[in-house]
This record gives C-alpha cells, sequence and structure tokens, in this order.
C-alpha cells in the first residue's frame, strides 16, 4: 500500500505515474486538513483522479493497488511523439548517435502506430495514453 502522501497531480506533465496518482487519492482519502465536503476543490479532484482510475482499471500493468492492476505510465498526447523516438532509444531500435535515417524517419506515423497498442484516458481534458 502506498502511504498517504502530499502530492500534486498537473495536467501539463508530458507523463504521469499511476502511482502519484494513488498516493494523491489516499492523501484526499485520509487528510485532516483536506475538504471533504461536495463540491469543495479537494473533493472534486478526489472525483476526478478516481475517474482516470477507474478508467485505467483491469487493463493489465506493473501497479496493484485495492485488489486491481494499473498502468504505471500516463503519456499526455501532444507528447506522444517524443515519447515514441524516446522509446525506439530506449529499446535499442535506433541509435541515438545516428543522423541518417533518424532525421528521415517520419515520428508522428510511428507515433500514430505505437498508438495502435495504447489506450486512451482523459484527466482535466487531457488525454493521456497507457498501455
Amino acid at each position: 500500500m502506498v502511504a498517504a502522501r502530499r502530492i500534486d497531480i498537473d495536467e501539463h506533465e508530458d507523463i504521469l505515474d499511476v502511482r502519484d496518482i494513488i498516493a494523491r487519492v489516499e492523501f484526499l482519502e485520509s487528510a485532516d486538513d483536506v475538504d471533504q465536503d461536495a463540491g469543495s476543490e479537494d473533493q472534486q479532484e478526489l472525483e476526478q483522479l478516481w475517474a482516470v482510475l477507474e478508467q485505467c482499471k483491469g487493463y493489465g500493468g506493473d501497479e496493484q493497488w485495492r485488489g486491481d492492476w494499473y498502468p504505471i505510465t500516463l503519456i499526455r498526447d501532444d507528447y506522444f511523439t517524443e515519447y515514441a523516438q524516446e522509446l525506439a532509444e530506449d529499446i535499442g531500435a535506433i541509435s541515438p548517435q545516428a543522423t541518417w535515417p533518424l532525421n528521415c524517419i517520419d515520428w508522428e506515423r510511428a507515433a500514430r502506430e505505437l498508438q495502435m497498442d495504447y489506450s486512451t484516458v482523459e484527466y482535466n481534458d487531457v488525454t493521456y495514453w497507457y498501455r
């Protein structure tokens, strides 16, 4: 179980970590100084975070929480092309030192093809991809 701690979830981040979302939910559920009243900012945030977790729940992943499995990484839609290139480098599909053919690769197309293996989740009107 993740310890309840104060973490802020920023929908402007390129990558969100589900473990941080879980920690934030636990904090909002348990902290004495959190406003639990219906309609409060804290309660609205809690509902939004629960919606993210509900959408991701049961689609596999590496994080188990309260009996369900969750994907750890959520990739912001407008960052996904850069993420695809970094992933290709990380798995050794391309060499980051090479200029050719890297400067000829259509990374937007590569990202679209990679997205076929991913699903989406919405958080504060921002689309994130996960697998």
